[in-house]
């Protein structure tokens, strides 16, 4: 670390406004601490930038407020904070600066691929900067995702926030700052000469859960997320019709009025298509007669852990919901933000938990022991009793007895231990799953981060590719799998996978050993 050997006026007044802030209840949420030291150089050699042409380096922000947001693209309350941080940037587009710091935790986000993926994904606007072996973090200080560094107009680092900011207090917080500066007289406002990435133009953009329509001709129902819609497709992955307008919003009403923010899963129902809509913290109901969009459960704001006891479904905010499943009048939830299950009782409007105290970890027992760690895919098994979950960040599968509502662990370690390691279920690894199905008596999963499809043998307790993993391309074009996100079965010769990354849904067909495009 660089320590600055004097203290500018600015830092002063810095340090009068955190008192103030604090005696007014307008703190940061999260740990922090002020700091004095000059903030280390990010524009490195070999490093690459995204949203700018060229790299920025940290002497040339002087004069504006900079916020550093040390991110990874795969952790959830990473995702949170970026709508947090473009309101601010919208409020403040000439005095505050806000650069994002990728600091990888898993193989695959060390990619820039997958980096500018998730620049897609998002909706980044702000300047990226992708630090693989994460020098940036360490010269910074930083020990936990998320963590905000605010570093001055004088260019010294004032203060590190680890988690999540509470997005009000944040505000008030940054606008004392930004009025601070101005009155030291410390500002010189510019406009950053941003090139934003240019999105995918297509009929889907990265799209997360897909999902069978019951009923006597095959349908599918797919969650086009980046065009904030769900997608009624016929069995041959053609467009029957689509709910939402594609504003990303939070509107109940007709189909083509509703809108969505980001929907990831769904389940459908002989009378609904019920949606998770990430980017509300909601559950959503779309009538299969009539089209029209409801809310059910959420209101746009982020959510505390669910409570034990069931409350009613009006008053309950969600955190970042990512899939569905329905038995009966319960509609279960993976409530990643907040690394716990949900259920929402149809029948009496309630919402409770139904495992995980809130910890992110990966632990297992009764519901307020076991822990979860950003579950984000969901599958019943066929008779009802079980409860499969993908639990992305400890790149896991977990399994829910709905008998008594124990979570176990089938196959992961930790929040720390992935890889693509086959074999019996205490030594196979996987990196970053978000999709599975239950195919008979195996489980299959989109390995997200290892960009395949992996099988878990139930009854042998193994890990293996999928049908031995020796499949062919039959594409005019073929092009690899990148990070898919849903797994459905169609039939023991079909398999369905939502390739997100290349924004299509791929036909397997075992007997055939093929596979191919079937909706894009």
């Amino acid at each position: 670390m660089h320590k600055s050997t004097m203290r500018s006026p600015f830092a002063r007044l810095f340090r009068v406004s955190l008192t103030l802030l604090a005696a007014l209840g307008i703190g940061f949420i999260g740990e922090s601490h002020a700091a004095d030291e000059a903030a280390p150089e990010i524009a490195r050699p070999g490093l690459q930038w995204f949203n700018v042409a060229q790299p920025l380096p940290i002497a040339s922000l002087r004069g504006r407020l900079v916020i550093l947001d040390f991110w990874t693209e795969g952790c959830i309350n990473c995702i949170h904070i970026i709508p947090i941080l473009r309101a601010i940037e919208q409020k403040f587009p000439e005095r505050v600066v806000v650069i994002g710091v990728h600091s990888p935790k898993f193989a695959e986000e060390k990619s820039a691929a997958s980096v500018q993926d998730a620049i897609g994904r998002y909706e980044i606007r702000h300047p990226i900067v992708h630090d693989p072996k994460m020098s940036i973090w360490h010269d910074y200080g930083v020990q936990a995702w998320p963590t905000l560094v605010i570093v001055g107009p004088d260019g010294n680092i004032l203060t590190r926030v680890a988690g999540e900011p509470d997005p009000e207090r944040f505000d008030k917080a940054i606008s004392q700052l930004v009025e601070r500066a101005g009155e030291a007289g410390a500002l010189k406002p510019a406009k950053l000469d941003l090139q934003p990435e240019e999105q995918p133009k297509g009929r889907f953009l990265f799209p997360g859960k897909l999902k069978a329509v019951p009923g006597k001709d095959p349908q599918w129902a797919l969650a086009d997320s980046g065009h904030n819609q769900i997608v009624l497709l016929d069995d041959a992955g053609k467009d029957l019709r689509r709910f939402g307008s594609g504003i990303a919003g939070f509107k109940d009403g007709t189909s083509d009025a509703a809108t969505f923010n980001h929907p990831q899963g769904l389940v459908v129902a002989d009378d609904a298509i019920f949606v998770a809509d990430t980017g509300n913290h909601a559950i959503r109901r779309i009538d299969r007669t009539t089209g029209a969009v409801t809310t059910l459960a959420g209101d746009r704001k982020r959510g505390a852990t669910l409570p034990e006891a069931a409350q009613p479904a009006a008053s309950i905010a969600l955190a970042s919901p990512w899939d569905l499943e329905k038995k009966a009048d319960a509609l279960f939830f993976a409530n990643a933000g907040t690394h716990q299950i949900g259920v929402l009782d149809l029948a009496r409007h309630t919402v409770a938990r139904l495992a995980g105290s809130g910890a992110e970890d990966l632990r297992t027992g009764l519901p307020g022991a076991a822990a979860f760690a950003q579950p984000s895919g969901l599958s019943l098994s066929s008779d009802g009793a079980t409860l499969y979950v993908a639990d992305a960040e400890s790149s896991a599968i977990r399994a829910i007895a709905l008998a008594d509502d124990k979570t176990q662990t089938l196959v992961g370690a930790g929040l720390f231990d992935f890889g693509k390691t086959d074999g019996a279920f205490v030594i196979a690894r996987l990196q970053h799953p978000l999709g599975l199905a239950v195919d008979g008596e195996n489980l299959l999963v989109a390995d997200t981060y290892n960009s395949r499809i992996r099988t878990l043998d139930l009854k042998r307790h193994v890990v293996a590719e999928f049908d031995g993993g020796k499949y062919t391309c039959v594409d005019p074009v073929c092009i690899p799998t990148r990070e898919p996100a849903g797994i459905a079965v169609a039939s023991s010769d079909r398999i369905l996978l939502v390739d997100t990354g290349n924004h299509r849904v791929e036909e397997y067909r075992p007997s055939l050993k093929t596979f191919h495009t079937w909706a894009r």
